[in-house]
């Protein structure tokens, strides 16, 4: 039996691992001179004070909730998709492609088949590492961090001798088709009467990843392959007897996980109209940090990719408001990343004790 409840472990391990982040990060802006509580709070008024702000959270976060649940569902099958940048790179490929391809009179006929040329291009990007893991034994880590670089350098490739525009110096595709403008989030309320920012690009797509959220729920908790993903995940010995082939789920896993990756892009090329150079900007790296902190489950995934939302909006107000130098973001995540990651335990064990020293005590009173 755990000692820590699951409410717990899913809420309140990440929580603390959240304040002692903040609070190192906190000692760091002393440190240089800053205030903190003023840094801080400049971050909540810049996100939560006005919709514009509000909105670019939301956007990056749609980005964090499709790479996040890459990495959740490679870890349910116990692989360690590090991949999740070179996958989402090329499904931007694949949703240029289908945004180039045809003179979309509509959103609503070109969003289907941008959904299925970025799942198609992650799902294939992954299949091969995939394959090198459950054929060769090739370890899943290297294989996809290469991947990352060799899709970087075939991205700058084809987007400067191939995909751009005659006469462009700007290492980008043309401009997409007006029918593929996706409807933003402004025309969506203003619909209902509510009032919102049309500056910052999140749109339907975050709409697709909640979406995407729930049908993970329902593959991962009820369905037979689902039970077949965690179940090996929990055992390869003990699967294995049981009749799960280690091949099959390594596949399937790997190539469900570059889809949702490659989903990505749907948010990010299609809102910028067109795919340039970096267009991920690390939300495959990130994607493995909310995976942790979520604890590979939909619900904590959300969550923790609206916090890292929150964190890539806040350093930009940082930056542009005061002298603390936009970097120290990238700190706090990487301390964020450390205490959910690496220093779980620090949290954890601490908090083992107390519920053990309550549950002893109990029965006595």
């Amino acid at each position: 039996m755990d000692v820590i409840p699951k409410w717990a472990d899913a809420l309140l391990i990440p929580l603390l691992s959240i304040l002692l982040s903040f609070f190192i990060s906190a000692l760091v802006i002393l440190a240089i001179g800053e205030d903190p509580i003023q840094a801080f709070k400049l971050m909540i008024d810049g996100t939560f004070g006005r919709s514009e702000g509000f909105g670019f959270m939301l956007f990056y976060a749609t980005n964090f909730i499709f790479t996040g649940l890459a990495v959740a569902i490679a870890f349910h099958a116990r692989l360690f998709n590090i991949g999740g940048e070179g996958q989402a790179t090329l499904g931007g490929l694949g949703v240029a492609l289908v945004c180039l391809s045809v003179p979309w009179p509509h959103w609503a006929l070109a969003l289907p088949f941008a959904i299925i040329g970025g799942a198609l291009f992650g799902a294939l990007w992954a299949l091969i590492p995939a394959y090198l893991q459950a054929k060769r034994g090739s370890h899943i880590v290297i294989t996809t961090i290469m991947f990352n670089f060799i899709a970087s350098a075939l991205l700058v490739y084809l987007l400067v001798e191939v995909l751009k525009p005659e006469g462009s110096m700007d290492p980008a595709t043309a401009r997409f088709a007006e029918g593929t403008n996706l409807p933003r989030m402004s025309d969506m309320l203003g619909v209902i009467g509510i009032e919102f920012s049309s500056a910052p690009p999140v749109n339907i797509t975050f709409f697709l990843a909640l979406l995407a959220c729930f049908l993970f729920w329902v593959l991962i908790w009820r369905t037979r392959l689902g039970y077949e993903i965690r179940a090996y995940g929990q055992s390869e010995s003990a699967a294995e007897y049981a009749g799960i082939s280690p091949t099959k789920i390594i596949i399937i896993a790997m190539l469900i996980s570059g889809a949702l990756a490659g989903c990505m892009a749907i948010n990010s090329v299609m809102a910028t109209e067109r795919l340039v150079l970096n267009s991920v900007e690390g939300a495959g790296f990130i994607g493995i940090a909310v995976a942790l902190m979520g604890r590979s489950h939909p619900f904590g995934v959300v969550l923790a990719a609206l916090m890292f939302g929150f964190l890539v909006q806040g350093g930009a107000e940082i930056d542009f408001w005061t002298d603390i130098p936009r970097e120290l973001i990238v700190v706090i995540q990487a301390l964020v990343i450390l205490f959910t990651g690496a220093l779980d335990n620090m949290v954890r064990m601490p908090l083992e004790k107390l519920f053990l020293m309550f549950r002893r005590k109990g029965p006595q009173s």
